[in-house]
């Protein structure tokens, strides 16, 4: 006796194959691929998949999940969209080891505009105590990056000091300790303080002691390095060209104001594959709307030493003085920035509306009106701006060396469209409309590229014997209609989500199941 038999469906594996008809029934947590005549088999329940895709869940390499999902386990924006595992600790900012609480704490505190402060039910100080808070507590898989960001901290502090061979040593030991426990690599985040203060050859360091666990080097670039288009990604090739670690560029994009074409920046990759036999791959968002915290405005001498240090210059005189004449808006212009994550009751007139607007509002400098809010918020204002050059993304997402990331950020009442809908509209536009690449390659991008990228064992393809994250959707429907100004809206088509043999999504619908695992060393269970 199945728990479940999925009929009638177009079953498009997760490899990149053409699709083929047949069952899929689930024993347990794991799948069984059935051919031909299943009338005599016998099932707790059964789904009449016709008409519909079955294929393996679907994994976001790029994921601001680490705290929201604690607090709000259903993971409803993301779930809904077929995705069955999350790959957090992303941009260096991730939450384990912390060996002081304290620093923990004032780390949540300062990138809370980007992962949010959450109503927490326990504390945690090392990885495996942080990823038992996921195990079968949370609607989707976990696996996890550990970032550089905390591995200074521990070893450094919150300056900007260079790492001694002592700090070197230290922080080598605590990769060691993070991936023994769970961590399948290391995340940086070259523009988010402390993390971005390691040089590279701290990070070729670091890189090597990944390198040796068998670990991924998952990086946010340094984007204001050099020539701020190629240099930045140069930077993150030649990581991995003097370490050995394999290197994955995350949400890689054309900028709006970048001073080349997207070519140049995928021949990059290309000659660094091609030419030099280096591991190097990418993740793209297919939205031209960005999103992270305010504090990214902020030059990095405002963050030394930590959220007391930064919140004591964003009140005096003289570092206002100083902001407005260093900070400039991350888009054209401070009316192409938009605010979310506004708490208070008399800020909340502010979410969604310009800071060219809000500085209108409040009379202000549109950098002390940032500055005020951040104060009155708790540091916890973000926003969204368009960013990518939307006529080349579809270069980026179409690439054969490109997965899906993401970079959702699940704060406030206007968060990026993409947090709702990064995968449909990949099915439904670059897919269905467009025909920049056919389903079976989506889906692999989607599927089992990042699960043999991540080492994420047993899922990622729909085969006897592998875990029963599953999704089914119509291909002829799946779209996502969120906007700028209405974002939170689900996606249409996306008709069930199984989470290791249980549904999550039922006919569209959340069933409150919670049957994510924390995938420690991206073990299968």
């Amino acid at each position: 006796m199945l728990d479940l038999l999925i009929t009638n469906g177009l079953v498009i594996d997760g490899t990149g194959s053409p699709g083929f008809y047949a069952s899929v029934g689930v024993e347990g947590d794991t799948i069984r691929v059935l051919r031909g005549d299943v009338s005599e088999v016998q099932a707790s329940k059964t789904i009449d998949a016709v008409g519909d895709v079955v294929c393996p869940g679907f994994i976001d390499v790029h994921a601001h999940s680490g705290l929201m999902i604690l607090s709000q386990p259903e993971h409803q924006p993301k779930v809904s969209q077929g995705i069955t595992t999350e790959i957090i600790g992303v941009d260096g900012n991730s939450y384990a080891p912390f060996r002081s609480q304290k620093d923990l704490v004032r780390f949540m505190e300062i990138n809370s505009g980007l992962d949010g402060i959450p109503p927490l039910n326990g504390r945690w100080s090392t990885v495996e105590q942080y990823l038992n808070q996921f195990d079968r507590k949370t609607a989707v898989n976990i696996a996890y990056l550990v970032g550089n960001s905390p591995l200074r901290i521990d070893s450094i502090g919150w300056g900007n000091e260079p790492a001694t061979k002592g700090d070197i040593a230290n922080m080598k030991a605590l990769i060691r300790e993070s991936m023994q426990e769970g961590a399948v690599g290391m995340s940086t985040g070259l523009e988010y303080p402390p993390g971005n203060f390691a040089d590279t050859d701290e990070l070729v360091s670091l890189s090597k002691q990944v390198a040796d666990l068998g670990g991924v080097y998952h990086t946010h670039v340094r984007y204001r390095l050099g020539d701020r288009y190629l240099d930045p990604f140069r930077e993150a090739i030649d990581i991995g060209r003097r370490s050995g670690v394999p290197v994955h560029i995350t949400h890689f994009y054309q900028s709006a104001t970048s001073p080349g074409g997207a070519g140049r920046l995928l021949g990059l990759v290309e000659d660094a594959r091609e030419k030099e036999d280096l591991d190097v791959t990418f993740d793209s968002y297919p939205y031209v709307l960005g999103s992270t915290r305010v504090l990214i405005f902020f030059p990095d001498w405002a963050h030394l030493g930590g959220p007391e240090k930064l919140k004591s210059v964003l009140r005096s005189p003289q570092g206002r003085k100083r902001l407005r004449e260093e900070v400039r808006p991350r888009a054209p212009t401070w009316e192409d920035i938009w605010l979310t994550n506004l708490h208070r009751p008399w800020n909340h007139r502010f979410e969604g509306a310009s800071v060219e607007l809000v500085a209108k509002m409040r009379d202000q400098h549109p950098v002390d009106a940032l500055c005020d809010l951040l104060l009155e918020e708790g540091l916890q204002v973000c926003y969204v701006a368009a960013g990518a050059n939307g006529a080349a993304l579809p270069s980026f997402i179409s690439h054969p060396l490109s997965m899906v990331g993401s970079d959702a950020v699940l704060l406030g009442d206007f968060p990026s469209p993409r947090t709702y809908g990064c995968f449909p509209i990949i099915l439904s536009e670059f897919v269905r409309e467009e025909g920049y690449l056919s389903l079976p390659e989506a889906i692999r991008k989607m599927t089992s590229f990042p699960a043999q990228r991540f080492l994420i064992a047993g899922r990622g393809i729909l085969r006897d014997g592998m875990k029963a994250d599953i999704t089914v959707f119509d291909p002829r429907t799946v779209k996502a209609p969120g906007t700028r100004t209405n974002p939170k809206q689900f996606p249409v088509g996306i008709k069930y989500v199984i989470v290791n043999g249980k549904i999550v999504v039922d006919g569209g619908e959340h069933t409150g199941l919670l049957p994510g695992r924390a995938l420690k060393n991206g073990r299968s269970s």
